[in-house]
C-alpha cells in the first residue's frame, strides 16, 4: 500500500482512489479499508491527505517553489481544489497554509 501511495507518489494524482489502489493489488476497497484503518487508525482519504500535506509543507518552505502560490502547490501535491487543500492543511497542522509558509519563508 505504502510503496504505490508514497514511493510512486500516486498520491499526487487527483482522481487516485481507494478503488484505483485495490485494482493495483488484485483485492477490494473493502479489505484496503481495513487494513488502512488497521494498520495507520486512519481512513483511505486521510492518509493519502497526509502524504499531500506533507509534500506541499517541504515545497512551501523550499525557496526554489516561492514564486508559486499555495493553491497551485496544492494542485501540484494531488489536491483537487482549494477548499481541500486548506481543509486538510489546518486539520492535519492545526495552521492556515499561508501561515505556515509565512513562518517557514521568514526563517529560510
Amino acid at each position: 500500500i505504502l510503496n504505490i501511495i508514497v514511493i510512486e507518489k500516486r498520491y499526487r494524482n487527483k482522481d487516485f482512489s481507494a478503488r484505483d489502489l485495490a485494482g493495483e493489488l488484485n483485492t477490494n476497497t473493502r479489505y484496503i479499508s481495513a487494513v488502512i484503518n488497521s494498520r495507520f487508525n486512519t481512513n483511505f482519504s486521510c492518509l493519502v491527505n497526509e502524504y499531500r500535506v506533507k509534500e506541499a509543507m517541504h515545497r512551501m518552505a523550499d525557496k526554489r517553489y516561492a514564486d508559486m502560490t499555495i493553491e497551485e502547490i496544492g494542485s501540484m501535491v494531488g489536491f483537487a481544489n482549494r477548499q481541500s487543500f486548506y481543509a486538510s492543511f489546518h486539520r492535519i497542522m492545526g495552521e492556515t497554509p499561508n501561515n505556515y509558509r509565512k513562518r517557514h519563508s521568514a526563517v529560510k
